[in-house]
């Protein structure tokens, strides 16, 4: 998968993956991870598929419908993936935090429903329930930080509010941030999850 990595000044801190959202790449959310954590080393990742030339994680069939048998296995391909990457930047591949924006944050989530190892945590800005037709790992104690606007035109609150739930469930631990806003990413959002990485994970 095309990517950047970073090597950071703290090897003790996870490694932030970076998943941007349709149209994005992997350099858009490199301002995110200098919020969070400036010392730690970032995985920049673009999605393999492409959307009227819009680099996105997995396909889908209309805005909200997903094309299921991809986002699976283009899951378990990026999961392969942040194996390899492991190996060959010389990272614990047991610390990583994802950090995803919509459709890369839809593919975080997807990562978490299908392998309780894939992550150590993640901070998923506005996502909605990537799959219903599978049971969820055992998620015990993971951290996830869900941020979410109540005027979102593309996820309705009640989409945010089960994924919390299903992923609350399986044991994760779950930190739901509403924003009077639609579904662009605010500064406030990105203020709350470094607040809430600076409490969970560092």
């Amino acid at each position: 998968m095309k990517h950047i990595f970073k090597k950071g000044t703290n090897p003790d801190l996870p490694v932030l993956l970076l998943l941007h959202g349709t149209g994005g790449n992997e350099n858009d959310l490199l301002p995110l991870a200098e919020m969070l954590a400036p010392e730690a080393s970032v995985l920049g990742v673009r999605g393999n598929v492409s959307e009227n030339g819009m680099p996105r994680f997995f396909r889908r069939l209309a805005e909200g419908v997903f094309d299921e048998p991809d986002l699976i296995a283009r899951t378990h391909e990026l999961n392969a993936f942040l194996d390899a990457a492991a190996e060959e930047y010389g990272f614990d591949r047991r610390k990583i935090i994802a950090v995803g924006y919509s459709n890369g944050a839809n593919i975080a989530a997807s990562l978490l429903f299908h392998d309780a190892q894939s992550l150590q945590g993640a901070i998923l800005h506005h996502a909605m329930v990537p799959l219903r037709s599978i049971e969820l790992p055992e998620l015990a104690g993971i951290p996830v930080f869900m941020g979410s606007g109540t005027n979102d035109p593309i996820i309705p609150r009640a989409e945010s509010e089960e994924l919390g739930t299903l992923l609350a469930d399986a044991g994760a631990d779950v930190q739901m941030h509403w924003e009077n806003s639609g579904h662009q990413l605010t500064a406030t959002e990105v203020q709350a999850a470094a607040a809430w990485y600076a409490a969970k994970i560092r």
